[in-house]
């Protein structure tokens, strides 16, 4: 009986450091990404699309969204146990340029997207899609 308080004891030790990154529920978090269109009426009129957006996972096809300037596309996902989850999108300004980026990557946004409301906030603009994690400053993280 003694032997199995000495590999129990362990045992429950290493499981709850494995388990510790998750007391806080972050399995359970909902992150919230949005991309908005920000681009130009440049070459398109008022309320005429100018932005094509297809967004997809590898378990989720969020389909293809037709955006006018303003318009804001948006879901929410939670992280996979293996930290994999990966969200793309392929944004098309119509009669200029196509670009491919992701929206949501677990590993590098994880931490950067939960620092303001869990959400992670794209832009979609003439030179690049930017990035903004806390409603404030705003990064141009792909080039057309």
């Amino acid at each position: 009986m003694g032997n199995l308080k000495n590999v129990a004891l362990p045992l429950l030790l290493a499981f709850s450091l494995l388990y510790l990154p998750f007391a806080e529920g972050d399995w359970f978090i909902n992150y919230h990404i949005h991309v908005t269109n920000d681009l130009s009426l440049l070459n398109s009129s008022a309320g005429k699309p100018n932005l094509f957006l297809y967004c997809k996972s590898k378990n989720k096809d969020l389909g293809d969204r037709a955006m006018v300037k303003g318009q804001d596309y948006t879901w929410d996902t939670k992280i996979n146990f293996l930290w994999t989850t990966l969200f793309f999108c392929n944004a098309r300004w119509e009669g200029h340029k196509n670009i491919t980026f992701d929206a949501f990557k677990a590993k590098r946004d994880e931490q950067r997207c939960l620092q303001y409301h869990h959400s992670c906030m794209w832009s979609v603009r003439e030179d690049g899609i930017y990035f903004n994690k806390n409603n404030a400053t705003w990064y141009n993280s792909y080039r057309w």
